[in-house]
C-alpha cells in the first residue's frame, strides 16, 4: 500500500510530507491542469497547487494581500474525476476573505486560494485571470474578401414635426419619411425603438439615423447622423471562445478577443459536461450561465479595445458544436449524450441578444443569429467550416478536418457532401499530457531532434529564437519553459519517430537509452527527457509512454473518421484543409508523419485557421449566405461513427505512426521514414517494458 501521505499528481512526480501520516486524506482536482493529488485534511488549495505545480499566482505570499490566488470551488458529482465536491469540502469564508472582499471586491463564487482549506474531496478551477501564464487564445480573424451584404442596413432621414392639424405618431412619421426618401417600407418596430424614439428625434432635431433589419424592422434610431454600425462573429468553441467585432458596413475586423470556455471546469471534453448535467441537477443551468456571462464580457472587451458604443453594435452570428450550441441557448444537452443523439433542433435560429444574456453588452435591439447544426456532434461550426472553404464549389474532393476536442470532419465536392465527428478528446491541445499545457507563454510549440545526437532544440511561446540559439537563455528567462502545447507534443512525436526513439508502434526505445541519457527509465517505460531545467526555475519536461499512448488515440479517432468518409465517397481527397484554433499551428509535415489524416501530397495540405470564425463573419456581412448555408446543411450526408463498424477496424491501424497498414506513399515521396521494426529485434519484449526487460535478462 502507498505512504497515505504521498501526494501523486498528473505528471507522476511525488511529494513527501515530513508530518506524520495524517488522520484523513482529501482528493483534490484543478482544473483546467487536470492535476490531482491527495492531501491532508486542513490544507490550503494554494499549498495543494503548489505541491502539483498547478499554474496559481500569488504575489503577497499567501497572505491575503494581492488577491492573485483566486479560486473558483466547484461542486457536484464529478465522474470523470470520480469525485463528489460539496461545499462543506470547503472551510467557511475567513476573515481575510471578508476583507479583502469589502476593499476590493471578490466575484460570487470565488474563494482566495491561501485562504480556503481543504476538508473534503474538492474540485478547484483556477480561472484564466488567477494563472500565471496567460492563456494564448490563437482565434484570429483570417483576412478574407467577403460581399458585404448585412441583415442591417442604416439610413439617415428628416422627419416631419407633429402637427395639430395632420395628427400621427412619431413613429408612423419616421415610417413614411423612411419610405420618402429612401424607398424603405417598414411594418414592424422593435419595442426598444419606441421607447427613446420620441427623445431621439427631439434631440436630433427632427433628424435621426435608422437602423433597419432586412429593409422591413425598425430596429434603432440615432439622434442626427450616425454611421457606425457594427456585428460580433462568435465561435463557442469546447476549449475556446473567439468574439470578432466587424463593421457592419466595410467587413473590417476591428478587435477580435479571445478566452478560455469557462465550461471546462465542468469537464474538458463534451461528454464529461453532459454527464455533468445528468449527474447534478441544474447544471446545464450552470454552464450556460457561465458561457453567456464570458460571452458577455468578450463582447464588452471587444467594444472598449475598438471605442465602440455597445448600443453601435446591432447583429450577432454565432457557431459552435451542438452541445454548445444548446448550451448557449439554455437548451438541455442531454439527449446529445446518448443514441440517436437528438438535436433539439437543427435549423438556424434567431433570437433576441438580450435573450442569451447580453442584455447592456449590445444594443437593445439586437438579434443573434445562429448558424443551422448538420447533426448530432456535428454542429454549427461545421457548417460554418463549410461556408468558409467551399468545398461544394470545386471538382477536387476537399477533406476538411476542424481540429478540436471534438474534430468535426466533411469530405466531398460540388456532387455531394458528407460529414462526420470524430471524439478526439483534448490531448491534441496539451491536455492529458504530463508536462501538457494550453498554448501560453513559455510553451514549447516547435521540436526538432538530431537523429544523430538525439539531441532536441525547440522554441517556446513568447521567444522568437530556437534552444541552441545564442540568447535564448535570456529571452526564455522572461517566460520561463513551464510545458508543451499541443503543436509541440505533435512535432515532438513525429521527430522522436523519424529519429528512432519510437517505433511504429509508439513504444520508446529503451535501447536507445545507450546513445543518449535523454531516454531515461520510468518503472516498466521510458521516457524522452526534453527539457531539463536551468538552475531549477523550471519544470523538467519529458514525454512519457503515456503521453505517446494519449496521442495515438487521438490522432487514430481522427484518422478514422477521415478514413470512414473516404470509404463512403469512393475517391481519396485531393487536398486536406486542416481548420480550427489548434489545426492552425500544426506543421502539414508533421501532422502526416503521425497520421492524424489519410495520405495526401504535402503541398496540398494546409492550414486555413479559424475557418469557423470565418465563416460567422461570412453569415454576418451577407444575408444571402445565411439562406445558401441553410439549404447546403440539409443536403449534406451525415455519417454517424459509432454506428459504423469500419470506425473501429480504421482505429486499430490508424495507432500506428503513420499507419499500421496504409503505405502513404504521397507522404514517403517527401519524407523519409523509419523501416519499420519488430519489437523482438529492437529488445522492446512485449512492448511494455520498452528495452528493460531485454537488459534484466542479460544480467
Amino acid at each position: 500500500m502507498a505512504d497515505p501521505v504521498t501526494v501523486q499528481n498528473v505528471n507522476g512526480a511525488a511529494a513527501d510530507d515530513q508530518d506524520p501520516p495524517p488522520s484523513r486524506l482529501a482528493h483534490v482536482v484543478f482544473t483546467p491542469s487536470g492535476k490531482h493529488g491527495d492531501f491532508p485534511v486542513g490544507t490550503p488549495i494554494l499549498q495543494a497547487a503548489r505541491t502539483l505545480g498547478v499554474d496559481l499566482d500569488s504575489v503577497c505570499g499567501g497572505r491575503g494581500i494581492c488577491g492573485r490566488c483566486q479560486v473558483v470551488p466547484g461542486f457536484g458529482d464529478f465522474s470523470k474525476f470520480k469525485v463528489r465536491s460539496q461545499p462543506d469540502h470547503l472551510s467557511a469564508f475567513s476573515q481575510v476573505e471578508t476583507r479583502y472582499k469589502d476593499k476590493r471586491g471578490l466575484k460570487d463564487g470565488r474563494r482566495l486560494g491561501c485562504s480556503a482549506v481543504i476538508l473534503g474531496d474538492l474540485v478547484v478551477d483556477v480561472p484564466e485571470d488567477s494563472q500565471v501564464h496567460k492563456q494564448v487564445v490563437r482565434k484570429r480573424a483570417e483576412v478574407r474578401n467577403i460581399e458585404i451584404d448585412p441583415v442591417v442596413t442604416l439610413h439617415y432621414v428628416e422627419v416631419r414635426q407633429p402637427d395639430m392639424h395632420h395628427p400621427s405618431g412619431d413613429l408612423e412619421r419616421l415610417e413614411a419619411a423612411l419610405e420618402e426618401q429612401w424607398d424603405i417600407r417598414v411594418d414592424r418596430a422593435d419595442l426598444p425603438v419606441l421607447q427613446h424614439l420620441q427623445k431621439a428625434l427631439r434631440a436630433g432635431d427632427w433628424k435621426v439615423t435608422a437602423a433597419v433589419r432586412n429593409g422591413h424592422k425598425l430596429v434603432h434610431a440615432w439622434p442626427g447622423f450616425h454611421d457606425r454600425s457594427f456585428g460580433c462573429a462568435v465561435d463557442i468553441g469546447s476549449t475556446t471562445m473567439s468574439v470578432h467585432l466587424t463593421d457592419l458596413q466595410s467587413g473590417e475586423v476591428v478587435s477580435s478577443v479571445g478566452a478560455m470556455n469557462p465550461q471546462i471546469r465542468f469537464g474538458e471534453d463534451l461528454m464529461s459536461r453532459v454527464s455533468y448535467v445528468m449527474m447534478n441537477p441544474g447544471g446545464d443551468k450552470e454552464m450556460t450561465a457561465a458561457v453567456r456571462e464570458t460571452l458577455g464580457f468578450l463582447i464588452l472587451q471587444a467594444t472598449t479595445e475598438a471605442g465602440i458604443d455597445p448600443t453601435d453594435v446591432l447583429e450577432l452570428t454565432l457557431v459552435g458544436n451542438p452541445i454548445m450550441h444548446h448550451l448557449m441557448l439554455g437548451i438541455d444537452p442531454t439527449e446529445l449524450g446518448w443514441a440517436p443523439f437528438a438535436l433539439a433542433t437543427n435549423e438556424a435560429l434567431r433570437v433576441w441578444a438580450s435573450q442569451i444574456g447580453l442584455e447592456g453588452k449590445v444594443n437593445p435591439g439586437a438579434r443573434a443569429y445562429f448558424l443551422p447544426c448538420v447533426a448530432g456532434h456535428v454542429g454549427a461550426d461545421a457548417a460554418a467550416v463549410v461556408l468558409s472553404e467551399a468545398p461544394h464549389l470545386l471538382d477536387e474532393v476537399t477533406l476538411i478536418v476542424d481540429v478540436g476536442t471534438n474534430a468535426e470532419i466533411v469530405l466531398g465536392n460540388k456532387e455531394r457532401l458528407l460529414a462526420c465527428s470524430s471524439p478526439t478528446g483534448p490531448a491534441l491541445e496539451g491536455a492529458q499530457i504530463s508536462a501538457g499545457q494550453r498554448a501560453a507563454n513559455g510553451a514549447i510549440e516547435r521540436v526538432r531532434i538530431d537523429p544523430e545526437t538525439l539531441e532536441p532544440r525547440f522554441k517556446v511561446i513568447g521567444a522568437d529564437l530556437w534552444s541552441d540559439e545564442e540568447g535564448f537563455d535570456e529571452a526564455a528567462r522572461r517566460t520561463g519553459i513551464t510545458g508543451i502545447c499541443g503543436s509541440g507534443i505533435i512535432e515532438v512525436l513525429a521527430e522522436m519517430y523519424l529519429a528512432g526513439l519510437i517505433d511504429e508502434d509508439g513504444v520508446i526505445d529503451g535501447a536507445m537509452a545507450a546513445r543518449t541519457e535523454r531516454i531515461v527509465a520510468e518503472g516498466r517505460t521510458f521516457s524522452y527527457v526534453l527539457s531539463r531545467p536551468a538552475g531549477g526555475r523550471d519544470p523538467e519536461i519529458r514525454i512519457t509512454q503515456a503521453d505517446v499512448r494519449a496521442i495515438q488515440l487521438a490522432k487514430a479517432a481522427l484518422y478514422a473518421g477521415a478514413q470512414l468518409l473516404v470509404d463512403k465517397f469512393g475517391r481519396e481527397p485531393d487536398r486536406v484543409v486542416l481548420a480550427g484554433a489548434f489545426g492552425s499551428h500544426i506543421d502539414a509535415k508533421y501532422a502526416m508523419i503521425l497520421g492524424l489524416v489519410p495520405d495526401c501530397h504535402l503541398d496540398r495540405v494546409q492550414s486555413v485557421g479559424n475557418a469557423a470564425g470565418t465563416g460567422a463573419r461570412i453569415a454576418l456581412l451577407n444575408r444571402k449566405a445565411r439562406d445558401w448555408i441553410r439549404k447546403t446543411v440539409r443536403d449534406i450526408e451525415k455519417i454517424e461513427t459509432a454506428v459504423e463498424p469500419r470506425f473501429q477496424e480504421h482505429f486499430v491501424g490508424a495507432m500506428a505512426f503513420p499507419h499500421k497498414t496504409a503505405p502513404f506513399p504521397k507522404l514517403r515521396e517527401a519524407v523519409t521514414l523509419p523501416p519499420r521494426k519488430q519489437a523482438a529485434k529492437a529488445g522492446n519484449g512485449d512492448g511494455e517494458d520498452g528495452g528493460r526487460r531485454r537488459r534484466r535478462r542479460r544480467g
